[in-house]
């Protein structure tokens, strides 16, 4: 195999972290690009000692002048917590940043992949949320400078491939969970397992009927390489994401039972825009990518325990 000089924007975040360590094992040169607006030094220093690693804080609302083969394009805050904060700069995150990393791509003419969302469903009218589905988004509400952004940036890579020509992957995430995540970014894996290790109320937002999908970070990795692997031609978007749907209740109770938490549940309102259900229709992904996720939920749920065992106590 060629070894690939490849660029991860977003590359100290929990997502782009575990994608800079799985392209280095597989014998490229990685390119770490971040700013650190949520992305820490502390998910890639053990990284920092490989020759073949190479670290740049920039930010993608600026254009960058570099020679790389691919382009990873995960940069943006991805909770909730961290992209309400400052949700102009969200917004400019996702459209610029696009802009920039596809005129990057362009002039390279080099082949670019999008780290986009489920949340460009919205709070889905069909379920579980197929590719072909165009989503049930509010375009005015707190949650929108994250979900129009990605939508706007899909528009951009696809209208770059439509009228340049260019080789685009477009990726829809479903939640992912496992270590690195960060213990106060609000979303409920991380919440929960905290909350619980703590022995503190764990918090259920509305009547906790909600669901969810939950994929474990190295599996979501696979699925980033396959879909980068593919063919010319084949742009995505792909949803990935874990099949398996759970409500928050049933979340909580298999984390108090896994931490031997004295936890109880507490429940608050449920926030403005919040989706009462989600879960990927993955057959595109098993069909193109041949791919689908291994690891069982409370499998992943142990490991991302020990990681914040660590990291909190």
């Amino acid at each position: 195999m060629k070894k690939k000089r490849i660029a991860v924007t977003g590359g100290a975040g929990f997502l782009g972290s575990h994608l800079c360590e799985r392209l280095l094992k597989d014998g490229h040169e990685v390119l770490c690009i971040d700013n650190y607006y949520t992305g820490s030094k502390e998910n890639i220093a053990h990284l920092m000692s490989d020759p073949y690693f190479e670290l740049l804080r920039h930010d993608v609302c600026f254009p960058l002048y570099i020679e790389v083969d691919e382009i990873y394009n995960l940069a943006c805050p991805a909770s909730p917590i961290h992209y309400q904060s400052d949700p102009v700069q969200t917004t400019k995150t996702s459209v610029h940043g696009a802009i920039n990393m596809l005129g990057l791509a362009k002039r390279l003419k080099i082949k670019i992949f999008q780290a986009s969302t489920s949340e460009v469903y919205g709070d889905p009218l069909v379920h579980p949320q197929p590719e072909s589905y165009w989503g049930n988004v509010n375009s005015t509400g707190i949650r929108s400078c994250y979900d129009e952004g990605k939508r706007c940036a899909e528009t951009l890579f696809f209208d770059y491939y439509r009228q340049h020509g260019l080789q685009i992957k477009v990726a829809r995430i479903f939640n992912t969970y496992g270590p690195k995540m960060y213990q106060n970014d609000g979303r409920v894996v991380s919440n929960f397992v905290v909350q619980a290790l703590k022995n503190e109320p764990i918090t259920i937002y509305g009547d906790g009927k909600q669901t969810r999908s939950f994929c474990f970070v190295t599996d979501l990795i696979d699925a980033f390489v396959r879909l980068m692997n593919t063919p010319y031609g084949f742009t995505g978007p792909v949803n990935l994401g874990n099949p398996n749907e759970y409500d928050m209740l049933s979340l909580a109770e298999k984390v108090i039972a896994l931490t031997g938490s004295k936890s109880e549940l507490v429940f608050e309102t449920l926030p403005s825009d919040d989706p009462t259900r989600r879960r990927p229709d993955i057959d595109l992904a098993k069909k193109e990518l041949g791919w689908e996720p291994k690891i069982s939920l409370e499998e992943g749920l142990n490991q991302t325990i020990k990681y914040f065992r660590d990291v909190v106590l």
